[in-house]
């Protein structure tokens, strides 16, 4: 039996350096693979420190420039008033103006003729009933206003034939005149002080003198006859005081 030694041909020469170059290259692939490995990661986590970087001076910016805001506040400018406004304005004066004008000069003749009425007229009004009542102002010692009413009317009367006034204190004209004044003072009959009833200056004119029961409210009312229809208030005084000969 032959023994067979090493194989020391050129086929033999060949494998062996055809394992050796794939070996040789094997182990250059792992390499570079390696490499680019480790390169890939160096530059992927030089990125993100960059970014982390920049997102902390970006917050660091506008954390400053946030206090910056808070610290300085910014007036903003007013805008300018052209000069339509000003025309507008002044436009606007002129007619103020001239409406307080036009009320003064119109209020004028009035407040001259006033001085000019010796009993001045303070106001005049119109009850739901109908008629103006007329206020009017006194230099008398005592009265305080005088008073004229348009809707009064005669209280009517159960007399009939020719009229005589009475003043004796219980005849049915008497009645009537007290009736009359109750009904211009608008205090109640009832309860009304009669200080005074006498003669107007006219068989057909009677003045009453009357008051509350504790004089707190006074009058002086002026009565008329009207033939058929009784006495009728024409004007009445409010008085001050009752300190006057009656």
């Amino acid at each position: 039996m032959t023994e067979r030694g090493p194989d020391f041909s050129r086929s033999g020469r060949n494998k062996n350096r055809k394992r050796s170059s794939i070996m040789l290259n094997s182990l250059i692939g792992v390499v570079v693979l390696l490499i680019i490995i480790v390169a890939a990661t160096i530059f992927l986590g030089n990125e993100d420190d960059e970014q982390m970087a920049d997102e902390e001076l970006i917050t660091t910016d506008g954390a400053d420039i946030q206090s910056e805001e808070t610290d300085n506040p910014v007036i903003e400018d007013e805008p300018a008033i052209e000069e339509d406004d000003f025309e507008a304005e002044d436009s606007t004066s002129e007619s103020f103006s001239g409406e307080a004008s036009g009320e003064t000069e119109a209020s004028t003749p009035k407040q001259e003729a006033e001085v000019d009425v010796e009993a001045e007229v303070e106001k005049e009004d119109e009850p739901e009933s109908g008629g103006s009542v007329t206020y009017l102002t006194s230099d008398d010692d005592i009265i305080a206003e005088t008073i004229i009413s348009a809707a009064w009317k005669p209280i009517g009367t159960t007399q009939s034939g020719e009229h005589a006034s009475q003043y004796d204190g219980k005849s049915v004209d008497w009645v009537e005149k007290q009736q009359a004044l109750a009904y211009a003072t608008g205090l109640p009959q009832e309860s009304m002080l009669f200080l005074k009833i006498k003669n107007g200056g006219d068989p057909q004119k009677s003045i009453g003198i009357v008051s509350s029961r504790d004089k707190e409210e006074k009058y002086r009312v002026y009565l008329e006859w009207v033939d058929g229809e009784g006495w009728k208030p024409v004007k009445m005084d409010v008085l001050k005081t009752l300190d006057f000969e009656y």
